[in-house]
């Protein structure tokens, strides 16, 4: 395997790889903003997977793009990562791909600086996860190399069965809070 086709194959697994931990951040995201919590499973465990696993969206989210851009299979720069949609390659696709990265970065320097700016506007911030996981779904789905693949579609495919699944769990329990019991501190989002 030559350089280049190694930074291929790196770049089409990190993507994947990420698509994945970025579904499993959303998802412990709403299931900790629910504060839910089982017999054997506090909430604790919750929030500090949510916030390991989003560390680990940006490793290799790192990873998707330097080996994109160093690939020098297609003519992606340093920019087109960061700004959107003036890409000459793909423009809609990675223009995409550069919103989520956008997104994702706004929503990781405001965790870093939730102390300094205040846990509202945090939380204001934090809403564009919300935003930033559907977006770099359709990226990967626009733009990936294997994007028609079986298995790509069954791994996109399940990533959003898993986030609608719990999206609607949060929305149901919030519509059926009084009935359980809950306070409205257990289900503030």
């Amino acid at each position: 395997m030559t350089g280049g086709h190694a930074l291929w194959y790196l770049t089409r697994g990190s993507g994947a790889v990420t698509l994945v931990l970025l579904t499993a951040a959303v998802v412990l995201g709403i299931t900790t903003s629910v504060r839910w919590a089982g017999r054997h499973w506090p909430r604790f465990v919750t929030a500090a997977l949510h916030r390991n696993v989003s560390l680990l969206v940006v490793v290799f989210l790192a990873l998707h793009v330097a080996t994109t851009v160093l690939d020098g299979y297609a003519p992606i720069g340093w920019l087109d990562a960061l700004v959107p949609f003036g890409s000459a390659y793909r423009p809609l696709w990675l223009g995409l791909g550069a919103v989520a990265l956008d997104l994702l970065v706004a929503v990781a320097v405001t965790s870093l600086l939730r102390r300094r700016i205040g846990r509202r506007a945090w939380r204001a911030v934090h809403w564009l996860a919300y935003a930033c996981w559907p977006v770099a779904l359709v990226h990967g789905v626009g733009t990936g190399s294997d994007n028609r693949q079986a298995w790509m579609l069954t791994l996109d495919a399940l990533a959003a069965a898993a986030v609608l699944a719990v999206a609607g769990w949060r929305l149901s329990a919030r519509a059926t809070a009084p009935a359980h019991g809950l306070t409205g501190e257990m289900i503030r989002s």
